[in-house]
């Protein structure tokens, strides 16, 4: 594979997913502590302890040949609040981290919003109240004139994936299900407090790029059936086009608004509000924003449903026992000859290389584009010699990697691939038996161990920088 000199092969990870200690350094609480203490059988302590272990994790980025990492900032490090008082210890802390990077020539990609609120705000609404986005204005003031020593930023991680898991399949607190109105909300929301940050970044002169990352599951329709391709344009919008053309347009086609109204029509739920003044903050944004995040795992296959909402969620890797049917919008059902995680995800590389052609084509305001995470989740154990053949995974990455090598060549301005994940995580909705890293972690003594994976992508680094 051959990639320009100045690309960007990088790895990825979250804050609450990695960092552990949840309750040193007067960190604040989050939304997700009371609901796994509540309802789950496992927490984000440990996790693999990158709080303390951050050390070891960057100099096998270094050792490895990565050039960049993706990090994100707790916010209730810096604020446990959410606003207010500042807690030194975590700004300490991540001048640490992030000076311990620059050194080992690992570029920090540096994300702002990973999932995380404060609890303080979640329970005031969370990003359905909009005094949420004047705190996350002034959460990133702080860190832009703080944490100087970074120049790329990243506003809100997913925010898609955010706005359904909240709102309509019920897998990230407050759990609610099937509530389109407010999903659609969200998403909008969060589109303006984007925008608002992004030209806060400028305002202040700050040196560096921004931009937002999007989870895009490319949708196809399940058939050539009219019906099949209402229901996959209905299912992007709902995934896609709503976010993409709020961060990357700066404005809504009459299209897609129109589709959220049949969708809310169809579930009975009330209109969404939109003011003139934000549309107005969305436009002035994307003027100056320096790149977008593609997050890409799986693409869907969506065909005609007329039933009442059913999901299922798939979070023990029981290939098989997930159901996704939206009521007004359709169902997610697989074509054959299409390989499946042990999660259900379609495996379809070609889906990544046509986002990246839809955002080069549809989006010309964007500058560059990252894929800012990808990714094989497994349930993984070393062998009789301490080892582990991920083989499936790097089949999985290898195929990803030559669909973003064809699409640079067709003219795609893609500057960087980052693997999700760096090391094995905490995931938020399957615990620690879903592993993603290149660098196998044992959670009880925190060793650290390079997979087959890791091996492979080295190679593939010092091969790109010898062409």
């Amino acid at each position: 594979m051959d990639f320009p000199k100045h690309f960007i092969f990088g790895a990825a990870t979250a804050a609450y997913q990695c960092e552990g200690a949840t309750k040193e350094g007067n960190k604040g609480r989050v939304i997700w502590d009371s609901y796994l203490e509540k309802e789950k059988h496992y927490t984000a302590d440990p996790a693999c302890d990158f709080y303390h272990q951050y050390g070891q994790d960057i100099e096998n980025c270094r050792d490895f040949g990565l050039n960049g990492l993706r990090v994100s900032i707790a916010w209730s490090r810096i604020f446990p609040e959410g606003y207010g008082k500042v807690e030194p210890t975590g700004v300490a802390f991540y001048h640490r981290l992030f000076k311990k990077m620059i050194d080992n020539g690992i570029e920090p990609f540096v994300t702002l919003h990973h999932f995380d609120s404060p609890e303080t705000l979640f329970k005031q609404g969370d990003w359905l109240n909009k005094d949420m986005i004047q705190h996350f204005v002034e959460y990133a003031r702080f860190c832009f004139t703080e944490f100087t020593e970074i120049t790329k930023w990243i506003t809100i991680n997913e925010p898609s994936t955010l706005a359904k898991q909240q709102n309509i399949t019920g897998t990230f607190p407050p759990n609610t299900k099937y509530n389109f109105t407010a999903c659609f909300q969200q998403q909008h929301n969060m589109n303006v407090a984007h925008a608002k940050v992004v030209k806060l970044f400028h305002d202040l002169k700050i040196s560096g790029e921004i931009g937002i990352v999007h989870a895009i599951q490319t949708v196809y329709p399940y058939s050539e059936n009219p019906s099949d391709k209402i229901a996959a344009k209905k299912q992007d919008v709902l995934e896609n086009a709503f976010l993409l053309e709020g961060t990357l347009a700066g404005e809504y086609s009459e299209k897609t608004l129109s589709i959220i109204n049949e969708i809310l029509s169809a579930n009975g739920q009330q209109k969404i509000e939109i003011l003139d003044s934000e549309l107005s903050m969305l436009e002035e944004a994307i003027q100056t924003v320096d790149f977008v995040g593609v997050n890409y795992y799986y693409s869907k296959f969506v065909a005609n449903y007329d039933g009442k909402s059913q999901f299922i969620h798939n979070g023990t890797g029981d290939k098989g026992t997930s159901l996704r049917q939206l009521q007004g919008v359709g169902q997610e059902l697989l074509p054959s000859g299409i390989p499946t995680t042990e999660w259900d995800w379609p495996i379809y590389p070609k889906g990544l290389a046509d986002t990246l052609r839809r955002i080069n084509h549809e989006f010309p305001n964007v500058k560059k584009i990252y894929i800012t995470e990808n990714g094989l989740g497994r349930k993984e154990r070393p062998d009789e010699n301490n080892e582990i053949v991920d083989d499936e995974r790097i089949e999985y990455l290898s195929a990803h990697l030559q669909e973003v090598e064809r699409v640079v060549n067709e003219g795609v301005n893609v500057q960087g691939y980052f693997v999700w994940s760096l090391q094995d995580l905490f995931s938020w909705t399957n615990g620690y038996n879903k592993r993603y890293g290149l660098f196998y972690v044992n959670f009880e003594t925190q060793q650290r161990i390079p997979k087959k994976s890791a091996y492979w992508y080295k190679e593939v680094i010092e091969k790109n920088k010898q062409a």
